[in-house]
This record gives C-alpha cells, sequence and structure tokens, in this order.
C-alpha cells in the first residue's frame, strides 16, 4: 500500500509539471506562414477529418504537402483523426479546411495540450510505472527507488520540452516489459504498434528481431522455436496489414505513403542535425560530391556495420541483459551514421542552448532540469546504500576496479557534479 501511495504522488507530480511546463511558449506561435510544431499537429487533424484516406499522403488543391504535410506513418494519422473528432464536436473552426490554418486560441491550445496529456495517461505513463516496478527485482529493495526511478523518467527534460508526445516510446515501452516476461507475441505487437506510430521506432527494431529470432533458435527451428517463430510472423504481419489496409488499394498509394516517410531526396542530412555526416561535411562536402543514392548506400553500409556486433551476440546468446544493451547501442548506431537523422534522434545531444531560446523554453528549461537534478541527486543517496548484488553489477564493478583502483569513489563524484550543475542552474 506504501509503494503504491508513493506512486500516486509520482505520477501526480510528473503530470503537474508536464501540464504546467506545457502553458508556456511553443515553436512558431504566432509566425505565419508555417507557424510551427503545433500548427503541424492541428492539420493533420484537418488533413484527416476533411480528406478521404487515399489522400491524406498525397499532394492536392486541398493537401499542399509543403505545408506540414502528413511524413509520420498511419496510427499517428489514425490518431490526428480521432482527435478531430473530438475537436469538431467542440469547435468546428479548429479544424476547417482550409480556414483554420494557424488557428490559435486559448481554448484551443487547452485542448492540444488536453489530448497530449491524455494518451501519455494511456501509453506513456503506466508502461514507466509498470517498468520502474519490474526493475524492482534487479535492482534496490528500498520502496521509494521505484518512484524516484519513474520521476526521473517523468521528469527527464528532453520528453518534456524537445519532443512532448512521445507515445511510440510509450508502446516500445510496452514491448520491452512483455518480452520481460516472455509474452512474445504482445511484445511484437505492442513494437509494430511503436513503429506504425513513428518510423523512428525502427532504431529498435533489429534488436527485437534477434532477440526473438535467438528464442527462436534457443527452442529448435524443429519444434517450439519453429512454432514460436510462425506465431511471431503471423502477429508481425498482421499488425502491419491492419494499420496499413485502408492504402493498399492500389500500389502507388502505398509507395507515396513510403515516400512521405523516408525522403530521400533530402538528401544525407539537413537543418539541425548532429551526426557523423554532418560533422564531416566541414571537412568534405559530401552533399556535393556524392549523389543522393551514393549518400544513402554509405550511410547503410555503416549503419549496418555499426550495429553488426551488437545483433550477432544478441541472436546467438538472447538474453534481456543483452537485449537492452542493443537496444542502447543500436539506436546509437543509427544516430551516428543513418540516412536523415533528425535532431530529436538523441534527446540528450539535441538539447541545445539557443535552439530553446529559438521557442522560448529557457525558463521551461531550468525549471524542468531543477526538478530533473533534485531527483537524481535524491535517487544518488539512496543507491549510494545499495549493495552492488542488488545492483547485479558485482562482476562489471570488479573487472572496472582491475583497470581503474579509485572507481569506488565514481558515485560520490558523480553526484558532486550533479549538485555543482544543479548550483549553475539556479544562477541561471
Amino acid at each position: 500500500m506504501e509503494k503504491w501511495s508513493l506512486m500516486t504522488i509520482t505520477v501526480l507530480l510528473g503530470l503537474i509539471v508536464r501540464w504546467t511546463v506545457s502553458f508556456g511558449s511553443y515553436s512558431g506561435a504566432g509566425k505565419p506562414p508555417m507557424y510551427g510544431d503545433y500548427e503541424a499537429q492541428r492539420h493533420w487533424q484537418e488533413v484527416t477529418y476533411n480528406l478521404p484516406i487515399k489522400q491524406w499522403y498525397f499532394n492536392t488543391s486541398d493537401n499542399n504537402l509543403q505545408y506540414w504535410g502528413l511524413d509520420y506513418p498511419p496510427l499517428t494519422a489514425y490518431h490526428s483523426l480521432l482527435c478531430a473528432y473530438v475537436a469538431k464536436l467542440i469547435n468546428p473552426d479548429w479544424i476547417a479546411l482550409h480556414t483554420s490554418r494557424g488557428y490559435e486560441s486559448q481554448p484551443h491550445k487547452l485542448f492540444m495540450r488536453a489530448t497530449v496529456l491524455i494518451a501519455d495517461l494511456l501509453v506513456y505513463i503506466p508502461a514507466v510505472i509498470l517498468y520502474c516496478c519490474y526493475l524492482k527485482e534487479t535492482s534496490t529493495k528500498k520502496k521509494a527507488s521505484i518512484s524516484l526511478c519513474a520521476l526521473c523518467i517523468l521528469l527527464y527534460p528532453g520528453l518534456i520540452l524537445i519532443d512532448y508526445g512521445h507515445f511510440h516510446l510509450g508502446f516500445a515501452l510496452w514491448g520491452v516489459l512483455f518480452l520481460s516476461y516472455d509474452w512474445d507475441l504482445l511484445g511484437s505487437l505492442a513494437f509494430c504498434l511503436a513503429i506504425n506510430y513513428k518510423q523512428m521506432e525502427l532504431y529498435h527494431s533489429l534488436p527485437f528481431f534477434c532477440y526473438l529470432l535467438g528464442k527462436c533458435f534457443q527452442k529448435g527451428l524443429t519444434g517450439k522455436g519453429l512454432v514460436l517463430l510462425i506465431k511471431i510472423a503471423f502477429m508481425v504481419v498482421a499488425s502491419f496489414a491492419i494499420c496499413w489496409l485502408p492504402f493498399c488499394t492500389e500500389v502507388e498509394q502505398i509507395l507515396q505513403v513510403l515516400r512521405r516517410l523516408f525522403p530521400i531526396d533530402r538528401g544525407l542530412f539537413e537543418d539541425k542535425v548532429a551526426n557523423i555526416w554532418c560533422s564531416l561535411s566541414v571537412l568534405i562536402k559530401i552533399k556535393n560530391v556524392m549523389s543522393p543514392q551514393t549518400q544513402l548506400k554509405l550511410s547503410f553500409a555503416f549503419t549496418f556495420l555499426a550495429l553488426l556486433p551488437a545483433c550477432i551476440k544478441l541472436t546467438l546468446q538472447p538474453s534481456l541483459r543483452r537485449f537492452k544493451f542493443a537496444l542502447v547501442s543500436c539506436a546509437l548506431s543509427f544516430f551516428l551514421f543513418s540516412f536523415q537523422v533528425h535532431e530529436k534522434s538523441i534527446l540528450l545531444v539535441s538539447i541545445l542552448l539557443p535552439l530553446l531560446l529559438k521557442d522560448g523554453l529557457l525558463l521551461a528549461y531550468v525549471v524542468t532540469t531543477l526538478a530533473f537534478l533534485t531527483v537524481c541527486a535524491t535517487s544518488f543517496s539512496i543507491f549510494e546504500k545499495t549493495s552492488e548484488e542488488d545492483l547485479q553489477l558485482k562482476s562489471l564493478s570488479l573487472s572496472i576496479r582491475a583497470y581503474i583502483p579509485s572507481f569506488k569513489a565514481f558515485p560520490k563524484i558523480i553526484k558532486s557534479l550533479m549538485a555543482s550543475k544543479g548550483d549553475k542552474a539556479r544562477v541561471i
């Protein structure tokens, strides 16, 4: 009972912070002709409600793709349509075709924020809470640590300021949870939903594939392993078929959606990015010396080579520990070397002060960062009292200590650094 009381307080605190921050400024507010990402979400509701499905991803007189055209998978479009039906009941002007462009009002802002918060409550936040509860068995025995773990995730500034509305992460986390309990079919379904909500989740696709394939190999491909493989394949095909069914009437429909999801013609990178290719362009103007097709092949080769070791290891020796490491390793490989990397794909790196100043988010950044650092500092004080056996890091720490004798002081060093950063933030 005490644990769930703490968890309730955690959720409420997380919701209050997220709701309060959402009342701040947003990118492009009141700045025609594009008006920013807020307008993109509103415009998708306008398009999905007023136009037939076959026109959602096509450039027409009623759907100018240069003006925030749909470039996310079908599940995002369906979500926009659902929100549009609610918006129509409240105020039809919010989604009126053409005339609603750049619509801004306090009631509408409240509605848009509510749609995000409700979806978070239904998908993302429950996944975070249950995941932290699952970690209880493999970390500390302190009851408060579960709530602190959840609070650290819910208050992470990057997920609030840079990409608030991360339901695909919620679906992916549900997938990890289901696989942790050996519910492989549900895990496959959840991850398929994540990919069909945001194509960026392809970053995590190979670890899911390799882990499940490795489990089938372990069970034997002439017995239970073959049955499991067939069930997983059926689940994946069925979930994709249901999501894409309205677009499967013509081959051109499917191709057009794929062109919108993967705009290869834009080149290797554009705008604000922070991967290897953008860094190399300072010395070698890759976009000038290579065709887009050559750039695509080059990025594919380097991405594949970077993620290959972790995927091979996971396939041959599948375990949840290797699976989680592979999720991080493959995501970083995609971020560093893949084609058309979005700056949001690594939130820790993309929290740049100039971007926050541009969007008027400096005050919100300071507040959320302070809250995040406070929770982390509290967590460190609990983890310092936790033995290595509880954290299951004994073998790792012993090997590190063989090379770095002063490793024992590492937690204290990290805590002091976090504290010093907090002091600097207070000065700001």
